[in-house]
């Protein structure tokens, strides 16, 4: 049998893995500045996270939500804690897609109305109604021609609020920082005066944090640099640094019925015991406050450096936005030089390294990228 041949791969075979270094089948060691499209938080193959998950195979791995999973109360109550969330409520699931299908649902399911708002250049999942809410030619059509999913542009109040006010709406979805759009950051103002607009016509506010989230932008939540409270927030990637969970946090008002939504493997054992692994070396390790400072770090460094290129982002979530192609630029760094990077598009390099990142190893990253753009 054949893969499915849907992604481009580097001739890489990765073997090992450790903090931000990965090691390929030959030995040679990479410096990680990506992370899976920001999946890993905590460094690779963190020993209480490996002990943790390792414990509890031992135990039990899987078993069904019609049974209690005391794993998911601990959860609950330690990522509310870490997140300043506790007054949420949790719903687990599998991924971020999912997480943002579900957050779709419960909107509807709570306003009792079937549109839904986002944005230009958002990225919200792959599965139906996460999709149809996502802009990118790519992967959206024909799925997302509905009239029920309205792409407005990014950062534009005033034709939110044109929508808004015929009062069909179930809700806003938008990224606390747009990932794959190029790590582009809402304007506080606007979050904001959305948070306002969402309250006075009746619709829920729901912020992606897939990839913003988790304390990765130097706060838990990118979302609470402008001090709102969202209706719901969506979550996955940095969740459980490589293993398989997402979820979604629901405002205390909302009330829950059986069979409102629904999971087959959402916070199973193994699932839990990862993901309360993440958030203890998070707060062990003060890592949202290295991600705030070594990325204002490397942000400074790189805007100093004044060679042609736009520098965006917060924390350890960065853009590097040039006028031309990177693709020649970005094998260099990591076929010469052994540094693995993201892209968005044709001219953005993306930088979403481990939450453990420190400045020397930003500056081995800032020395190569000067010579290869020498």
């Amino acid at each position: 049998m054949k893969l499915f041949d849907v992604y481009p791969l580097f001739g890489i075979t990765p073997v090992k893995a450790e903090g931000c270094c990965v090691w390929d089948a030959e030995g040679k060691k990479y410096l990680d500045l990506y992370g899976g499209h920001a999946v890993i938080s905590i460094g690779h193959s963190h020993p209480t996270y490996v002990e943790k998950i390792t414990r509890q195979l031992s135990k039990i791995g899987f078993y069904s939500n019609s049974v209690q999973n005391p794993l998911q109360k601990e959860l609950a109550e330690k990522l509310g804690k870490v997140s300043g969330c506790d007054d949420y409520q949790l719903f687990l699931c599998n991924s971020g897609a999912e997480a943002n299908e579900n957050a779709i649902k419960l909107a509807s399911f709570i306003t009792g109305k079937k549109k839904i708002i986002s944005y230009k250049k958002g990225f919200h999942g792959r599965t139906s109604a996460a999709v149809a809410v996502t802009d990118n030619p790519k992967i959206t059509a024909p799925v997302n021609e509905t009239e029920n999913a309205l792409i407005l542009p990014f950062n534009d109040i005033e034709a939110t609020e044109e929508v808004l006010k015929k009062g069909d709406v179930a809700a806003v979805i938008v990224e606390g920082i747009q990932g794959i759009g190029g790590i582009r950051i809402p304007d506080t103002d606007f979050l904001v005066k959305l948070r306002a607009l969402t309250e006075k016509y009746v619709a829920a506010l729901i912020v992606d944090e897939v990839q913003s989230g988790y304390g990765r932008s130097g706060k838990f939540f990118a979302f609470q640099y402008a001090d709102i409270q969202p209706d719901i927030i969506t979550m996955a990637k940095g969740m459980g640094n490589g293993f398989p969970i997402g979820g979604v946090l629901i405002q205390p008002e909302i009330e829950s019925w059986y069979g409102m939504l629904g999971t087959t493997f959402g916070g199973n054992h193994l699932a839990c015991a990862a993901a309360t692994a993440v958030l203890e070396v998070i707060e062990k390790e003060g890592l949202i406050r290295n991600a705030e400072e070594t990325g204002n770090y490397l942000m400074k460094k790189l805007a100093a450096m004044d060679a042609g290129f736009e520098v965006r982002g917060k924390g350890l979530m960065i853009g590097l936005e040039f006028k031309h192609p990177i693709k020649e630029l970005r094998q260099k760094l990591l076929f010469e030089h052994g540094i693995f990077t993201g892209v968005s598009g044709q001219n953005i390099i993306r930088l979403l390294p481990p939450l453990c990142l420190t400045k020397k190893q930003a500056d081995v990253f800032l020395e190569a990228f000067k010579a290869v753009l020498a």
